[in-house]
């Protein structure tokens, strides 16, 4: 009986131990994201991982937060308000070079949205074309340099078009001849708003015209955090909810949409299927050669003077 007694005792501590071991029986460990804008397709791979309970089974607990003003998540990552924060390659390059604080350690959309956009049945063929029109734009610096390498590339520089700030209303601009043309517009978005103005517009994309390509939508994080093993098992689960997207795109809609049903229309259901292409497959993986390159670009065009060793704001997590 004693020694009976005994391996039960055993049986039952292997198991306390093994059970405390395990993420899922753990209490889990509590993370806030910031999202970059409201939630919208882009953001399509975090909601399927907390849907189909990626996060939960990596024994976290994710927080994801609509920012009152875009400006604010990465300073609010570097100020240590939350935990990581979706934002923009080449935001990120300036706002380091500026002093904050913050890391890249996730790419979630891994080429750029952003186009120079104009009417497809307009005069406007080639960008040549452009010498002498009206072009919108809603965010300046970033957006002038991206629009300056364009038209060098065709023998025009900015002084060769007049620029107008539309403000928020870029495809609005563009749809009532307001402008000729518009820069910033998203291939995933924009293009289908005036799709369904019952306009039809033509792209060109920022990388085949002599910008180099970038990360759009990255995660960052404190500096102070960057070894902080949450963050790993963060990126691990929404790496399986890349995948799962990708795999099942229908079905991770309607996770997508699972109690969010105003996110349900039109203009959401055809920017899924438009950027599906375009999520990072391996969120955790680091192309320095892209981020030295934009980093150079940004000197070239004086929109950063130095900038630390990329180590420093960009980095692979370890396991």
């Amino acid at each position: 009986m004693t020694r009976l007694l005994a391996r039960l005792a055993a049986l039952l501590l292997s198991a306390v131990l093994l059970s405390a071991a395990s993420p899922a029986a753990r209490a889990a460990d509590k993370l806030t994201l910031l999202l970059d804008w409201h939630i919208n397709p882009d953001h399509g791979p975090l909601y399927v991982a907390l849907e189909k309970g990626y996060f939960a089974d990596a024994g976290l607990e994710v927080r994801m937060i609509e920012p009152a003003d875009p400006n604010d998540p990465p300073k609010m990552v570097a100020a240590g308000k939350a935990e990581l924060a979706v934002s923009y390659q080449p935001q990120l390059h300036i706002q380091v070079a500026a002093g904050l604080p913050i890391v890249r350690i996730a790419t979630l959309i891994a080429t750029p949205l952003n186009t120079l956009m104009v009417m497809a049945d307009g005069p406007i063929k080639t960008l040549a074309d452009l010498k002498g029109r009206k072009i919108g734009y809603s965010v300046s610096s970033t957006e002038h340099a991206v629009l300056g390498t364009m038209l060098k590339k065709h023998k025009l520089t900015l002084k060769d078009v007049t620029l107008v700030n539309v403000n928020m209303g870029l495809t609005a601009a563009l749809a009532s001849g307001q402008v000729d043309a518009i820069i910033g517009g998203y291939r995933n978005f924009e293009m289908t708003q005036m799709e369904l103005l019952g306009k039809k517009a033509r792209a060109f994309y920022v990388e085949e015209e002599g910008v180099p390509a970038f990360d759009e939508l990255i995660l960052v994080t404190n500096r102070n955090l960057v070894n902080d093993k949450r963050l790993r098992r963060f990126v691990d689960a929404l790496e399986l909810g890349v995948q799962f997207m990708v795999n099942r795109p229908d079905e991770a809609w309607q996770l997508f949409i699972k109690g969010r049903k105003s996110l349900d229309t039109e203009l959401n259901r055809r920017a899924w299927r438009d950027t599906l292409a375009r999520f990072s497959l391996t969120p955790a993986a680091l192309d320095r050669a892209r981020y030295e390159r934009f980093a150079a670009f940004l000197k070239e065009n004086n929109l950063v003077k130095t900038l630390p060793p990329l180590k420093d704001y960009a980095v692979e997590l370890a396991w």
